[in-house]
């Protein structure tokens, strides 16, 4: 029998990527400005709109699509279709009837998933996890997202939050306030969100050439790194630590044989894939081997790949 097509959407925080999706084949897709601050309901007229767009450009209809995948960052209950907590962003979501939103607007049924796990989901069924049963991903970005799978299964847990909070493993007991309310939060020690805090905490910031650029992210801390401005070199060192320190947490929880490393930050790999592969092979305890380190695969389609799988 043929597959159906699935209208497949990842509600990023600055951007929200929709696809057209069949048999792990990306159709056709686009992407419009998720104005997160704002919330989701606001949105999802354009996301219709969209929608509508996507559905013209392939020649199908929404009776030709066999569900809505939604991919979300926060903590989703999967069997009743709630967003359960989410930080930040899209801050109104837990209050959305999101499956009654896409029953009255397309007649069709909801895959409702947390954002990392579904990207998880489309590099294990599709991408550098393919063929390998044991597998965790870390996504280096605005903030750190994390997920796992474990004897061929994706892990949720009782309460639908194992393997995505491991960017609130706590790497440093003096460190900063994290978001969550914890302190020293990997999220909190080496994500773009708290870096201007993170460079302007040290008293060599006046004397930097950071000093004077009025953005501050990690492709701008890495190029000065290289530029041997001393506390460029400094985050940057502390940062490919914490990371480090992130993925062995991740090793030591849920014993994959691969972690794949992805988001906005691995425009610089060339950095920290070996950085961190080597931390792995010296500290991390796995004694039948070596766990490999690899990059993202699906950069920017993981997620709709992922929660578009789900449906099957």
């Amino acid at each position: 029998m043929e597959e159906k097509t699935v209208m497949a959407i990842d509600l990023g925080g600055t951007q929200i990527k929709l696809g057209l999706v069949r048999g792990g084949e990306i159709l056709c897709s686009m992407q419009m400005e998720s104005q997160a601050a704002k919330g989701l309901g606001p949105r999802l007229r354009e996301v219709e709109r969209c929608v509508r767009g996507l559905l013209e450009e392939a020649s199908l209809t929404a009776s030709d699509l066999a569900a809505v995948g939604i991919a979300i960052p926060g903590i989703v209950d999967t069997d009743h279709n709630q967003i359960l907590k989410i930080n930040d962003k899209y801050n109104d979501a837990p209050t959305l009837d999101l499956t009654a939103w896409a029953k009255n607007t397309w007649n069709l049924p909801l895959m409702l998933e947390n954002d990392t796990r579904s990207a998880l989901l489309g590099e294990w069924r599709y991408g550098n996890g393919k063929g390998v049963n044991n597998v965790v991903l870390m996504n280096l970005g605005t903030g750190i997202g994390t997920s796992a799978v474990m004897n061929g299964k994706i892990l949720r847990g009782k309460h639908f939050q194992a393997g995505i909070l491991g960017g609130h493993f706590m790497v440093n007991l003096k460190g900063d306030q994290c978001n969550c309310g914890n302190y020293g939060c990997a999220e909190a020690e080496a994500s773009t969100w708290n870096l201007q805090k993170i460079v302007q905490r040290y008293p060599e910031y006046s004397d930097s050439l950071l000093f004077d650029r009025p953005q501050i992210d990690f492709k701008v801390i890495f190029q000065l790194a290289a530029a041997q401005d001393p506390l460029a070199q400094l985050v940057s060192t502390e940062c490919l630590e914490v990371w480090s320190a992130c993925a062995l947490n991740m090793i030591h929880a849920y014993d994959p044989e691969i972690l794949i490393l992805g988001g906005g930050i691995m425009g610089s790999r060339d950095i920290i894939l070996p950085y961190i592969q080597q931390k792995v092979n010296g500290n991390a305890w796995a004694t039948w081997g070596e766990v490999r380190v690899l990059e993202a695969s699906l950069i920017n389609t993981a997620a709709l790949l992922g929660v578009s799988s789900l449906v099957y």
